[in-house]
């Protein structure tokens, strides 16, 4: 059986986004790599969004940028700006297609449908597929999105709407999301913090059709894409290996306060690439173990009064845009996280270190 010097398991976002930076560094000169994704086609199936905190190389692969957005409780809404670091949507076929395009001129790179068409055992495997143990306890980020375009202008493309808490909670955590991509183009998405227990939360059609047409008054509309899918807000399984590691959400790249993780997989790869020389004693890369003990408490807090969440993540953006946004996406100093602490109900969030 052949043997590669490198695997990737999983040949999504976190696999693709490695094998790209390992590459155009010039990583895999004299080096072979095997990408193992059952998939039989490469087409857009997902959305990743996030706020621009630094240069990363899928610039191209943008969809649209905003520098404004919105949150809004019933009765109340709070715009925003976020010049500094500009909220950005990649398409994911978009970004499937460059990568492949540069893999593909490769000859040291193949492409295999499973493990065991390979001999494994003198490899180095990266994975990018977790491994989740059920339990009914575990909260998770889902969702359903749909992208819609309008016969007549609708959408005020300057500005998304990141949360809308003015619909039905059904005693978890529940908003809608509007990226507006043009005048009459836009994502519009439906999305649960839960435990994915209760399954009437996944009349997700449902949902997106009230909202449209009853909270937005949007009528005439035409549905041209549809995703849907399910975050982890908690670490996967991790077991240590001489001759693994673990990427992208099987790696603890998902913050698990907000379910960001693109740009977190994108500074992993780079890691990996600038140690791969020596990635056998590389020591493991993670996300902040300040931001693991915030997220634990603000998650403990979700868990025990998901009905406070609303005005928490309101109250939560009070404090000056750039602020939050670089707390959000793990790049806050010490002043910066005091700032976000003291807009929190204090006493909620001191009694969650004891639960």
């Amino acid at each position: 059986m052949k043997e590669f010097d490198y695997i990737i398991i999983g040949g999504g976002c976190a696999g693709l986004s490695l094998a790209y930076e390992l590459e155009t560094h010039k990583k895999l000169k004299d080096k072979t790599l095997a990408i193992i994704e059952p998939r039989q086609e490469y087409k857009k199936d997902k959305t990743w969004s996030f706020w621009k905190m630094e240069p990363h190389n899928f610039d191209d692969c943008v969809k649209k940028s905003w520098e404004n957005f919105s949150i809004n409780i019933p009765g109340n809404t709070n715009h925003l700006e976020c010049k500094n670091y500009p909220y950005q949507s990649i398409d994911s076929g978009l970004f499937y297609e460059k990568i492949n395009n540069v893999l593909k001129e490769n000859k040291n790179i193949s492409f295999l449908k499973d493990l065991k068409e390979i001999n494994s055992k003198n490899s180095f495997i990266f994975n990018s597929v977790p491994t989740i143990k059920k339990n009914h306890l575990n909260l998770w980020q889902h969702f359903c999105g749909v992208e819609i375009e309008t016969k007549s202008d609708f959408f005020d493309e300057g500005i998304f709407n990141l949360m809308d808490f003015d619909c039905e909670q059904r005693e978890s955590v529940h908003f809608f999301y509007t990226l507006p991509y043009s005048k009459n183009k836009a994502l519009v998405e439906t999305t649960w913090l839960s435990k994915m227990n209760d399954n009437s939360q996944k009349d997700y059609d449902k949902q997106i059709k009230d909202y449209i047409e009853k909270h937005l008054n949007l009528k005439n509309y035409k549905i041209t894409y549809k995703e849907e899918g399910a975050i982890p807000l908690f670490y996967p399984l991790y077991e240590k290996e001489g001759n693994k590691i673990n990427i992208g959400t099987a790696g603890g790249m998902t913050r698990l306060s907000t379910g960001y993780t693109f740009l977190n997989i994108q500074e992993h790869s780079r890691y990996i690439r600038e140690n791969i020389e020596n990635i056998y004693n590389t020591k493991k890369y993670e996300i902040s173990k300040k931001y693991q003990f915030l997220d634990e408490i603000f998650l403990r807090v979700l868990n025990k009064h998901p009905e406070k969440m609303s005005n928490i993540f309101f109250k939560m953006f009070k404090a000056p845009p750039k602020t939050v946004i670089k707390f959000l996406s793990n790049k806050s100093n010490f002043f910066e996280d005091l700032t976000i602490i003291f807009k929190m109900p204090k006493w909620t969030f001191i009694r969650a270190l004891f639960y």
